[in-house]
């Protein structure tokens, strides 16, 4: 029996990606550029230019703190989701088949949940009325119930408890994938476990593991909400500012420069993360 000759994809079809990618990411990002560099009118919004003004203010006191609190929160979360999941990879990937489906099935029914949720549910749950506080005053553990919320504590366990999927999503394949006879001959080579873990192990997740601190990292940077909720206003991140400068303090040109600062951070980490597979590809 003939095969039939394989139809070409029609051209057309290669125009929908580029044409989604031009309304919905260029345009967009052309008109947050072009408002970015725009002439901020006093008690008003804007009006069109070409000034720098808002970009020179990356270099003040006031956004040097804004960038570094989002950094070291988001870079915290990374570290922390990372060092969490690793490990529980690691048993996740001698667990049973059927085992190691429901705790997929779990991780991803996490991620169902919104942004939203997760904040005001550890918004109550942290709080003095109704929390885990309650439970520790009557464990005896503290004298009286106390509010855990708002404090960088409870922002801190949010954006992990959001992105901690994320971290064991990226780092469960390369580790179902490790060879156990190489653990194996390492120790009948006569090295401890501990020596296996850091000379076998390790260099072969490492590059995993990047990408998921890089992956939590952008993610994070991102978030929006649980700063609000979670956090005290010296834990904002850049996302939070953007929104601030733009509708209280109607400043649109400097939340579109930030916006356009945040913009490019992401997508070089994203780079820097497509890089690394690249060469871990080319490798094997």
């Amino acid at each position: 029996m003939s095969q039939q000759p394989h139809k070409p994809t029609p051209g057309w079809l290669t125009l929908l990606p580029t044409a989604w990618l031009l309304v919905f990411f260029v345009v967009p990002f052309a008109i947050m550029l072009s408002v970015s560099v725009a002439h901020r009118v006093s008690g008003g919004f804007y009006e069109p230019g070409f000034e720098l003004d808002s970009y020179l203010r990356f270099f003040s006191v006031f956004f040097g703190k804004i960038l570094l609190t989002s950094v070291m929160i988001s870079a915290g979360a990374a570290v922390i989701c990372v060092l969490l999941a690793f490990p529980f990879t690691l048993s996740l990937a001698r667990m049973k088949q059927r085992g190691q489906t429901v705790v997929l099935v779990i991780l991803l029914s996490v991620l169902s949940l919104s942004e939203v949720i997760i904040g005001f549910s550890l918004s109550t749950l942290l709080s003095k009325t109704a929390g885990v506080g309650n439970l520790l005053a009557f464990l005896g553990i503290i004298e009286e119930s106390r509010a855990y919320t708002p404090s960088l504590l409870a922002l801190m366990t949010g954006m992990c408890y959001l992105a901690l999927p994320y971290s064991v999503l990226v780092l469960y394949p390369p580790v179902s994938r490790l060879d156990p006879e190489l653990g194996e001959a390492s120790r009948m080579m006569g090295a401890s476990p501990l020596q296996t873990f850091r000379t076998v192990t390790l260099p072969m997740l490492r590059k995993p593991m990047v990408g998921a601190l890089i992956l939590v990292f952008v993610f994070t940077l991102g978030i929006y909400l649980l700063p609000q909720v979670l956090g005290q206003p010296q834990h904002w991140t850049l996302s939070v500012h953007i929104t601030d400068q733009a509708i209280f303090q109607s400043n649109l040109p400097f939340a579109a420069a930030m916006a356009v600062l945040l913009l490019l951070v992401s997508l070089l980490m994203v780079g820097l993360s497509l890089l690394l597979s690249r060469d871990k590809g080319a490798e094997t």
